[in-house]
């Protein structure tokens, strides 16, 4: 085989690569056949109960708070293999200072280092990562929030402006976006637990969001790996209200601000997307871990060697110093974990954002204003003239 044969075949085994691949709403999925497995709903509305359960726990008193293990960074170090690496160390350093009668020349050289100013620096990086995290979490639970609320203000529009037949077309419409929008959240980042099997098609079979007409002409994308859906939705939902203008049901006013619900509901839910897609830097995240998983067997060495050996060893100082070294595990492990829960609130953690009861929640109160009637029907004022 020539040289120029062999670039030319591979050329085009590059090229038939990148045909197998593709790209929407900036997530990269390969066209491979794969066994989805996304939680059941079932299974996502335990995990929603229980989201709820640990949501409520924070006006507890605090002896109640501390009973708890799960949702809590003590769940966490069940199956963090540094903490007890940590605490092995120390345990292992105090198990020799006890055995023996003399003090090693190691014990005199580690009074020379200085631990802290390591874990000064941490401390800072730490809580300022969990600072970046909560302001990122707060900001994708106001794009939910504003989601909700857009397609709120559409439907009470719709209720006293539209014909019943076109509000409520128009209403359904943009639920469906809503719940399609959280399905498409997995074509990008670190994946969603929602699925149009066990999610959209199940809220679709309740509230009969889409028509069988609608759901085939939707069939052309790809629920669970893109938004495309969402966003088509958001269309039919423009065009509905500019279908109700040229009716002359409503006005150019009224239509601008519909129109402007709908954009900015889209936006809210590009927010959502945008986060997503781009999560804390990898480079600054393995810099707190590299950082974590030096300075704790450090802290539990320098601990340890500093309680005293041969004879100027205690018991009670040994298990007070052991106190120590855990509670600095279970501060920087768990502002660690605190920090990473909280980069993405679309998942299926128990820290994570309740989309079930956003969905539920929009849903039941777009039925309470479209079904919605004034006692003895619109009433009739006269006008009050002034004397």
């Amino acid at each position: 085989m020539t040289t120029a044969s062999f670039i030319m075949q591979s050329a085009t085994a590059t090229v038939d690569i990148a045909e197998d691949s593709f790209e929407e709403n900036g997530g990269a999925k390969e066209k491979e056949v794969v066994q989805e497995m996304r939680p059941t709903f079932k299974k996502l509305k335990s995990i929603e109960k229980h989201r709820r359960e640990i949501l409520l726990r924070a006006e507890l008193p605090f002896w109640k708070i501390l009973l708890f293990i799960d949702g809590t960074c003590l769940h966490e170090f069940k199956h963090d293999f540094l903490v007890w690496l940590t605490m092995a160390i120390y345990i292992g350093i105090r198990i020799s200072a006890n055995t023996l009668d003399y003090i090693p020349e190691s014990a005199t050289l580690l009074e020379k280092t200085n631990i802290g100013v390591l874990g000064g620096f941490l401390s800072f990086f730490l809580v300022l990562f969990v600072d970046q995290t909560k302001t990122r979490f707060l900001a994708m639970y106001g794009f939910s929030k504003a989601c909700s609320g857009r397609i709120q203000d559409v439907a009470g529009m719709a209720r006293v402006q539209l014909p019943p037949e076109l509000g409520r077309r128009l209403v359904r419409h943009f639920n469906a976006a809503q719940v399609a929008g959280y399905v498409g959240l997995n074509a990008i980042g670190m994946g969603s637990p929602y699925s149009k099997t066990h999610f959209f098609d199940v809220y679709n079979k309740s509230n009969h969001l889409l028509t069988p007409e609608e759901m085939k002409e939707l069939d052309r994308h790809d629920w669970d790996h893109s938004g495309l859906c969402m966003k088509e939705l958001c269309t039919w939902c423009e065009q509905d209200i500019a279908e109700a203008r040229m009716a002359g049901y409503i006005n150019t006013y009224q239509e601008t601000y519909m129109h402007d619900r709908v954009l900015q509901f889209r936006a809210a839910m590009d927010g959502m997307y945008d986060y997503t897609d781009q999560p804390p830097h990898f480079f600054y995240i393995h810099f707190l871990v590299l950082l974590s998983a030096l300075y704790l067997p450090l802290f539990a060495i320098d601990t340890a060697y500093a309680a005293g050996w041969g004879e100027d060893t205690y018991i009670g100082l040994d298990f007070l110093n052991g106190v120590i070294v855990f509670l600095q595990c279970i501060f920087v492990v768990g502002l660690r974990s605190l920090g990473t829960k909280m980069i993405d609130p679309y998942g299926d953690d128990l820290e994570d954002l309740s989309v079930i009861l956003y969905v539920e929640a929009t849903l039941e109160i777009c039925n309470t204003i479209m079904d919605s009637k004034q006692p003895g029907g619109r009433p009739k004022f006269n006008a009050v003239t002034e004397e």
